[in-house]
This record gives C-alpha cells, sequence and structure tokens, in this order.
C-alpha cells in the first residue's frame, strides 16, 4: 500500500497535458496576456480621464444653484467615502498580486533546487542510477514547458502522465541497494522525489487563480466617480486638464501592474524559466 502511494505521488512530478506545438504557442500567449492587461488598463486611463473631463462639462452645465455649499458638502463626503475605501481595495489588490507572484517565484525555485538534488543523489548512488539521470533529463523539459503552459488561463488542461515519469517512477522502484548505505541513499531520492511532486502540486493548484473581474470592474467605477467629483469643482485651464491626465496614466498603470504580476508566467513580467532550464544542463554531467 505504500509502494502504491509513492508510487502515485511521484507520478505528479512530471505531469504534463497536450506538448504538441508548444514553442509555437508561447510567443502568442504572452502576446495575448500582455494586450488583454494593456487593453483594461487602456479602458481604466479612458474611463477616469472621461469621468473627470465629464465632471468638469457638468460644473459649466449646471447653474450655481446645483452647486451650492451644503451640495458640494455631500459630495466631497461622500467621494471622501469612497476615495477611502477605493484607496485600500486597490492597495490589498496590489500587496495580493505581489504575494501571489512571489510565492510561485519561490515554488519554481525550489522545483529547480529538488531536480537538481535529486540528479546529485543519483549521481551519489552509483551506475545503478546513471539510466535514471537519464530518464530524469528527459522528463523534465516536458514539466517545464507545462508549467508555463499553465500560466495561460485560456487554455486548461488535465494532468496526464507522460511515458517518461512512468519510466522514471518505475526505474526508481526497481532499484535494488545491496548496502545499507545505498538503502539510505534510496530512501533519500524517494524523499526528494516526494518534495518534488509537492512543490509541482502545489504550483499547479495556484496556476489559474486570478484576480474576480466583478471586483476590478467595481475598483474602475469607484476611480471613475471619484475623477468625476474632482472635475465638478474646477474650472478648465490647461494645468488641471494635465493633472487630470497624470492621475488617470497613474491609476491605469496601477491596474496594468496588478494584472501583469497576476499573471507571472506569461505576462511582461514573466518569471524566467532560464535558471530552471540551465540547471537541466548540469544534469548527467
Amino acid at each position: 500500500m505504500e509502494r502504491h502511494r509513492i508510487e502515485e505521488c511521484h507520478r505528479d512530478i512530471f505531469r504534463t497535458g497536450d506538448r504538441g506545438g508548444f514553442a509555437e504557442f508561447r510567443s502568442g500567449r504572452r502576446a495575448g496576456a500582455l494586450v488583454s492587461a494593456l487593453l483594461i488598463s487602456l479602458i481604466t486611463f479612458f474611463l477616469v480621464l472621461g469621468g473627470s473631463l465629464l465632471g468638469m462639462y457638468f460644473r459649466n452645465a449646471l447653474s450655481d444653484d446645483h452647486l451650492r455649499d451644503d451640495v458640494r458638502d455631500v459630495i466631497r463626503l461622500s467621494t471622501g467615502l469612497i476615495g477611502t475605501i477605493a484607496a485600500l481595495v486597490l492597495g490589498l489588490l496590489i500587496a495580493s498580486a505581489k504575494s501571489s507572484y512571489d510565492a510561485r517565484s519561490t515554488q519554481i525555485k525550489q522545483i529547480t533546487a529538488n531536480v537538481i538534488l535529486l540528479d546529485r543523489l543519483l549521481e551519489q548512488y552509483g551506475p545503478d542510477g546513471h539510466n535514471l539521470r537519464i530518464i530524469l533529463r528527459n522528463a523534465v523539459p516536458p514539466m517545464v514547458d507545462r508549467i508555463w503552459n499553465e500560466g495561460d488561463r485560456t487554455r486548461t488542461a488535465p494532468f496526464a502522465v507522460t511515458g517518461e515519469a512512468q519510466e522514471f517512477v518505475n526505474k526508481i522502484q526497481e532499484l535494488e541497494p545491496n548496502s545499507d548505505p545505498k538503502r539510505a541513499l534510496q530512501s533519500r531520492i524517494l524523499s526528494a522525489a516526494t518534495d518534488l511532486a509537492q512543490a509541482r502540486l502545489s504550483l499547479f493548484t495556484q496556476s489559474h487563480d486570478s484576480i474576480p473581474a466583478p471586483f476590478l470592474a467595481v475598483l474602475i467605477f469607484w476611480l471613475t466617480i471619484i475623477y468625476a467629483s474632482f472635475g465638478l469643482f474646477v474650472r478648465t485651464n490647461p494645468i488641471v486638464i494635465v493633472t487630470f491626465f497624470v492621475g488617470a496614466l497613474s491609476v491605469s498603470a496601477s491596474i496594468f501592474l496588478i494584472l501583469e504580476m497576476d499573471q507571472p508566467l506569461t505576462g511582461l513580467l514573466r518569471i524566467s524559466s532560464e535558471p530552471l532550464r540551465q540547471a537541466l544542463g548540469s544534469l548527467g554531467s
């Protein structure tokens, strides 16, 4: 029973979906992720700037009776409350996106370290571990491709055990240590493979986490209302328009950064796969 449990756990290490044409889609996915974040940011920019310009329009269109002191106080109090909530939400979104980005980066580093450790343990095992090292080299590249493929939320695929992974697990189970040091080393190999499987599965479970669209839409709506209220209390002049332009640009830039950090494997701020790919070059050397 224990043997079966270990085998099932290790199968998860190199599970992958459809690998065919991955290289062909990689650049397209990155461009698609960038365009999506940029489009939402541009929409935010035009809504916020449009809201401020609309506020200035209504200031000129409305009579002074509509902008009495008591009306101004009500508007300022209401937008002040909305502004406080929006600032808190925006800060939480940035902190959450940064935390998620750092967590996935740490998991990929852990996977890289586990792969190198696993190969070193197989090297210490001696000639009997040589074939396993070769199989490991064949099994890791599809895993790397799958990890970055999972970052594309428009293409989801369930886990599927590859032939390389199955062969790797079978070979580990077929090892026959003939001494206490080798038996201890085999136990360490199994432990390293289990740690690698856990890190891999942890990364997979977070691969499709994203910021809810309604949540983001409400935040953009709040920001538009706030800037529209700003426009109600100023007269139109170039300095005011430039100020609103810079403010809308800053707000849309923050939304862009949030969306990019929420896509750490496909966006402009994507985590590089080079460290993991370079670690493969040291295997079997």
